[in-house]
């Protein structure tokens, strides 16, 4: 069974007749016809009852004509994907993401990708994993990365690409000599990130799920907007901190800080989401493609695709 024989078959279905289907396909009718027969033999039932004035569907022909159609419409999907990938000369690239990913990853991809489609527009916006997919819900951006777990609604997430170990960091190293729990972390004065966002931020949301088994309150001493800016005062001494390992890295705060990892371990899992139903252009598919295979070369500091992240000495 191949695909000229599934577009012939449907061919006929539509124009009514195989003269008709053969005209219009620019072919002989007896070459169209023997398709036909050859399609009819391999599938072991006849697909047309044959009349004076119109062709009829059998049965069978009933059953394959969703199917033919839909391999079809595959067929013509993946063609122009890659007609589209081919010709990457103009249009736009809308991609919404965490705010540290220009630090960790991004400046590296966005620098490739002007290398390769220099006619191509970007439009990048770094934002809480919520905000970004709200607006790839709305329609403002057609695709962003985002930390998980979040409002997936008429939002298709895509299996997880990146996952990193969150761990606790503080300016003292005897406060990171064992591994921290929820009842030992509710005891130190903590500054933690995302105040605007503090009810659907995942780190935030895992640790709450984990206090609350625990029947332990968690309440930050001092609640800011940006990692760096938790960060910062945790190397200050002011108060110490929850960041994954791989912000804590790339933002510069490795070398002032120590860290102790969670006991049970805890991380941040990121995944591509985009609009349910709606298709991306071809110039953020390919930035898509572009950061997956980024995240999938070496890995950053205490960054994992699979297994559970290894514990490293700061």
């Amino acid at each position: 069974m191949t695909l000229q024989q599934m577009h012939y078959f449907v061919a006929a279905v539509r124009h009514g007749s195989l003269s008709a289907a053969a005209e219009a396909l620019y072919i002989s009718q007896p070459s169209l016809s023997e398709q036909i027969r050859r399609l009819e033999r391999e599938l072991g039932a006849p697909v047309f009852i044959r009349t004076n004035r119109r062709l009829r569907l059998t049965e069978a022909g009933r059953a394959l004509l969703p199917h033919a159609e839909q391999a079809l419409t595959l067929f013509e999907n993946a063609r122009s994907s890659v007609r589209e990938i081919q010709a990457l000369e103009g249009g736009l690239a809308s991609f919404g993401t965490f705010s540290t990913a220009f630090q960790f990853f991004l400046a590296d991809v966005i620098e490739e990708f002007r290398r390769r489609y220099p006619a191509v527009r970007l439009r990048f916006l770094g934002l809480n994993s919520q905000e970004v997919a709200d607006a790839v819900r709305e329609g403002d951006l057609e695709a962003g990365l985002v930390q998980l777990p979040i409002d997936d609604r008429e939002l298709d997430v895509r299996p997880p690409v990146m996952t990193h170990e969150v761990v606790y960091l503080s300016r003292d190293p005897e406060r990171t000599t064992a591994p921290m729990t929820i009842e030992l972390l509710a005891t130190r004065p903590l500054v933690l990130s995302e105040v605007r966002w503090s009810d659907t931020d995942p780190i935030r949301r895992q640790l709450r799920e984990r206090s609350q088994k625990a029947g332990v309150p968690l309440e930050p001493t001092i609640e800011v907007e940006f990692q760096k800016a938790a960060l910062e005062l945790a190397a200050r001494g002011v108060a110490d901190t929850v960041v994954s390992l791989p912000a804590a890295d790339s933002l510069g705060f490795t070398g002032a800080l120590s860290w102790s990892r969670f006991e049970p371990p805890l991380y941040e899992t990121y995944s591509f989401v985009t609009r349910k139903g709606a298709r991306p252009s071809a110039a953020t598919l390919e930035l898509m493609r572009m950061i997956h295979d980024h995240l999938n070369g070496p890995l950053p500091m205490g960054a994992e695709r699979v297994r559970p992240a290894r514990r490293a000495q700061p």
